[in-house]
This record gives C-alpha cells, sequence and structure tokens, in this order.
C-alpha cells in the first residue's frame, strides 16, 4: 500500500517511472477511494508503463486486457471448454448410460441428464479470461483495460457495470464477487470518446507529451551513458518536431530509440546529414518524413 503522494513519486521513481506531481496524487487517490483510472493521452506517453509500474510498487501481479474492436464479453470475462466437456462426455459414456437407463421415454432421460448439469458446467471447465482473473484471484492484482477506446460501446456498457459491483454472474455458476477489489487502470488513446457515466466511474488523467526537463530526465534514467550535450540537442530537436503537422508526433520511447541510435553510430552533435541516417527511429508515416525534412534547417538550429 502507498502511504503518501510522496511515497507514490518515490516508489514509482525507484521503478524506472518518473510520475509528475500530478500523476502521484491520482495514483493515490485511486487507492485510496478505490475507484479506477482512466488515462488519456496520445500514444506512447507512457500510459501502460504506469500501470506496470503501479503493480511493481504494490508487488502485484497485473493482469492485462488488450481491447480491439469486436471484443465481446467470452474473450473478455470467460469461456466454456466445449471440447473438454465433450472429451468428459465421451469418456464417461458407460456412466450416462447408467443414469438413464431406468428412464422410458426420451423426455424422462433429458430429464435425468439435466440433473446432472453441475457435473459439466463446473469450475473446471471454465476458462477464466482478464477480467474473471482479476476479480477470482485471492490476492489483490492490479488490472490494466488497454486502449479501451478501440472496444465496442457495448462492450464499455459492461464495463459499467463490472466497475460498479466488482462482481459477474455466469448463469450456470451464479453470481462471483471479487475476493479483492483490484486496482483498475485503463487506458485510452482517444480513438474514440469515452461515455460520460464511464467516466463518472473514474478518476481522469491526462498524460501529456512531458517538459523539457522531465523528458531529459527519463533520457539520463534510461540511457545513463548518454552525454550531457547530446542528451540536450535531442530532445530540444524531439520538441520542435512536435510542433510541426504530423500524423504521428514522436513519443517518448521513440526519443529514446532515436537517443540510442544516434550513439549506435557514434554522433556527438545533431546535423543533417545524422537526422537523415536516424530518422525512421522518429517517423513511423511516409508523409511526416518529408515534413521533417522540409523543415531540417529550422529544427537543428532552433
Amino acid at each position: 500500500m502507498f502511504q503518501s503522494v510522496k511515497d507514490v513519486q518515490k516508489r514509482m521513481e525507484e521503478t524506472g517511472y518518473i510520475p509528475s506531481r500530478e500523476i502521484s496524487t491520482i495514483v493515490y487517490l485511486a487507492q485510496e477511494t478505490q475507484k479506477p483510472i482512466l488515462i488519456e493521452g496520445p500514444a506512447g506517453v507512457g500510459k501502460t508503463e504506469l500501470a506496470k509500474s503501479i503493480a511493481v510498487c504494490l508487488e502485484q501481479e497485473m493482469i492485462r486486457l488488450q481491447c480491439y474492436e469486436g471484443l465481446d464479453e467470452s474473450k473478455a470475462l470467460y469461456e466454456w471448454a466445449y471440447a473438454k466437456q465433450l472429451l468428459y462426455t465421451q469418456m464417461l459414456k458407460g456412466k450416462i448410460n447408467d443414469v438413464i437407463s431406468n428412464t422410458a421415454t426420451l423426455a424422462e432421460a433429458v430429464d435425468e441428464i439435466a440433473e446432472h448439469d453441475d457435473a459439466f458446467f463446473s469450475h473446471r471447465f471454465l476458462q477464466t479470461r482478464p477480467l474473471l482473473a482479476a476479480i477470482s484471484s485471492e490476492d489483490p492484482v492490479v488490472l490494466l483495460i488497454d486502449e479501451v477506446d478501440k472496444s465496442d460501446p457495448e462492450f464499455e456498457a459492461f464495463l459499467l457495470e463490472l466497475l460498479s459491483d466488482f462482481q459477474v454472474t455466469i448463469p450456470e455458476l451464479g453470481t462471483i464477487a471479487a475476493k479483492s477489489r483490484p486496482f483498475v487502470v485503463l487506458t485510452s488513446n482517444n480513438y474514440r470518446d469515452m461515455s460520460d457515466a464511464l467516466k463518472r466511474r473514474c478518476i481522469h488523467l491526462y498524460i501529456d507529451y512531458p517538459d523539457i526537463e522531465t523528458e531529459k530526465e527519463i533520457l539520463r534514467m534510461k540511457i545513463p551513458g548518454i552525454q550531457e550535450r547530446l542528451l540536450s540537442k535531442v530532445v530540444d530537436t524531439v520538441a520542435r518536431i512536435r510542433e510541426l503537422d504530423l500524423k504521428k508526433k514522436p513519443c517518448i520511447s521513440e526519443t529514446l530509440d532515436w537517443a540510442n541510435a544516434l550513439m549506435i553510430l557514434q554522433q556527438d552533435d545533431i546535423t543533417e546529414d545524422a537526422v537523415f541516417k536516424t530518422l525512421n527511429t522518429l517517423c513511423k508515416h511516409r508523409a511526416d518524413y518529408g515534413v521533417v525534412r522540409a523543415n531540417i534547417v529550422h529544427l537543428i538550429k532552433g
């Protein structure tokens, strides 16, 4: 358990994640109020890494549900192992004959078999998916519902019920309530707007690209051998690139990739040639290459 906002900041920094005061406060409040955190922001600013850092700090398992279009309850919650049920049916065929041996009609046989439903619809045939695994875990876990904005509105409506009561109903087994309430983190890249109902159930957090000093601190932590002069030029240049009209602005991970590429190629300065050689580590769309190239003089001179 986190003891204070300062404790959150200190322990997260020890895991290699550098939180702002706002992030540390939100994490602490989420723990104390037992409310999920809905994190929105551009791709690559550390939303998923925040959930991983929380799990490490709390020494809890992180269970991740990756959302996508078409995701439904059976993929997120549970499925019945029908092939295993069929195999057991075949293996117990003789026993089934014993069960229905005293019945005179088909209807009686069906009723007799129905009384033994519990044998085939039990936990041994239940395949748990991330949501049910988080709810039924004996120990507290961190539940990451990643890129929830990519799921359909129908699935989002299902999440509302789950996040309100932290329990699910399986028709064949009954209601399963959370043994320990998970620490829930939802992330969104703004693929679509989340409903007001979902936002009401969560503490909202928007993570933007870091400021210059924070990004420098991240590079110092992640790339210990980088020279301070190169580090400053990399971060300043990336900040100017983000001001351009790009389809995909470089995120923190791409800043790290670029700095590593420059070090591998033994480039100790940001020149036109150095940028052209390593531009593929920063730009992920062809159109963005042209925009950066067209502004190269401005970018390297500031």
